[in-house]
């Protein structure tokens, strides 16, 4: 059986086998830069719209276009899974978000609004996560690191900007108390 070539199908399959999320030079490269921009957005809206109401949905994040699996379907796909998600402490998770609503910001930031010392271990962990990123250094005595989230926390939270991160007061609720005296990983 033989099928007909065209961008369409090129753009499909490679958005079905890429690893990462494609960002448009990418796309455009799929075709040596003979298809604009504007075509390739008109075909993945085309793509968007085929897959609609399938298992699997096409989605703009913040590095580019990729297939995903649609969230309602997560709970079956986990049973899969051998492998658990990580989990991380409160502390860990409140660094990163006071990290993704203040960035870029210094340790002794993070430090003033937690009310506590922050582990090495905890900003470690974020980088090896590879959610944040030095993006700098502040200008005052002891030059301190000034830490922001990057393009890996976006795709990994589905999102295309920081805008779409839920305001804060909605994140209170979603966090357990922790016990006394733990400031783990």
């Amino acid at each position: 059986m033989s099928i007909e070539l065209t961008p369409k199908l090129v753009l499909e399959a490679a958005l079905l086998v890429a690893q990462e999320p494609l960002a448009m030079p990418a796309l455009r490269q799929l075709f040596a830069d003979e298809l604009g921009s504007k075509e390739i957005a008109s075909l993945l809206a085309e793509l968007e719209n085929d897959w609609a109401g399938r298992g699997v949905e096409l989605v703009q994040l913040a590095s580019g276009w990729r297939f995903r699996s649609r969230a309602v379907l997560q709970p079956y796909l986990d049973r899969l899974s051998l492998e658990r998600a990580p989990r991380y402490s409160r502390a860990v998770m409140e660094t990163l978000a006071i990290i993704a609503y203040r960035q870029p910001v210094t340790r002794g930031d993070i430090e003033e609004v937690r009310g506590v010392a922050v582990s090495s271990a905890i900003i470690q962990s974020l980088k090896e996560r590879g959610w944040i990123d030095v993006v700098g250094h502040k200008d005052v005595p002891g030059r301190p690191e000034l830490l922001a989230t990057n393009k890996r926390f976006l795709d990994d939270l589905g999102l295309q900007a920081l805008s779409e991160l839920p305001p804060l007061s909605e994140l209170s609720a979603l966090v357990e108390p922790e016990a006394a005296g733990t400031d783990g990983v």
